[in-house]
């Protein structure tokens, strides 16, 4: 299915159809990679939102994702019901940052929304994400709660454990010009660590406990729906231990720092040192790397120290 043909399925589904047939994913060729692929940049400091700009330079800044009139989806972590310091969300000045550059670059919509794990109220307030979003006063940008009517389900091609599941519309190509992941570097108690490829568990519906039965496996295939054209990982401050919720102090590590890249393989692969592991440690990178979602071998990634 070409991506013409899928428009018009998701077109479909709008309408009343069944379900939308997913386009086939296949890996990029050297034209279509979007730029800093296989490059990855790092950046350490105290400003988190100067850091975000410091961190996106080497691959050619906001504007080389971020189009002028481009409809940005900004997905960071906000699954928790826990303050900026417990670590348990994306740094609400890192999403602030993100949404700021994106609407300079001359975007025209920009959404922030996680599908949270506690009640979404709490969690959109005590993560700060919400306040800080709403404190841009651009009629452009919203910080908004996922609506159960956007779900859509989607065939996904290439997959060998979840051949369907529901993702939310607005996180699609269909609606969304480009899409920013921003996870935070976190303990996870099931999938060892969550980082970047796990985040898109935010933009899908239904059981997400059915995820979990095959987690790593199932966390790379979600992402042959979900391809964010840029991801920035948080490690300002990282969960270390009792993730993914957190909530003890003594289990934040801060480490002033971003990490970001086109390829969200990569960036995971690079995210593990935080943490004394090794890409091969975590089974979501492997089986992403097999399906041609990225590069995690880091002698073969480009790491260039902003």
């Amino acid at each position: 299915m070409d991506r013409k043909e899928f428009l018009k399925q998701v077109a479909a589904w709008s309408a009343g159809a069944c379900f939308v047939p997913l386009l086939r994913v296949d890996p990029l060729s050297a034209e279509e990679k979007p730029p800093g692929q296989s490059t990855l940049a790092v950046a350490k400091g105290k400003d988190y939102e100067a850091l975000v700009s410091k961190v996106l330079e080497p691959l050619g800044g906001i504007k080389a994702f971020v189009k002028p009139g481009a409809r940005v989806v900004v997905k960071p972590n906000i699954g928790w019901d826990r303050k900026p310091e417990l670590a348990g969300n994306t740094h609400p000045d890192v999403v602030k940052a993100v949404v700021n550059l994106a609407l300079g670059a001359g975007a025209k919509q920009v959404l922030v929304f996680d599908r949270s794990v506690d009640d979404v109220r709490r969690c959109y307030a005590s993560s700060g994400i919400q306040a800080a979003v709403e404190a841009i006063k651009d009629q452009r940008v919203q910080c908004v709660f996922c609506d159960q009517k956007k779900y859509v389900p989607v065939d996904i091609q290439k997959a060998k454990s979840l051949l369907k599941f529901e993702f939310y519309k607005d996180a699609l190509e269909t609606d969304c010009d480009c899409y920013i992941n921003v996870p935070i570097a976190k303990h996870h108690s099931l999938a060892k660590l969550t980082l970047g490829l796990k985040n898109a568990m935010g933009v899908i519906g239904g059981n997400r406990g059915e995820i979990h039965k095959s987690i790593h496996q199932r966390v790379a295939e979600i992402n042959l729906v979900v391809r964010p054209k840029l991801t920035i990982m948080d490690a300002t401050r990282i969960l270390v231990r009792g993730g993914p919720s957190g909530g003890n102090p003594a289990n934040v590590k801060v480490l002033d720092t971003l990490v970001a890249s086109a390829d969200v393989v990569a960036v995971d692969a690079y995210s593990t040192s935080f943490f004394e592991m090794k890409p091969a440690d975590i089974g979501s990178i492997a089986a992403a790397q097999e399906l041609g979602l990225g590069e995690s071998d880091l002698s073969k990634i480009k790491v260039i120290q902003a």
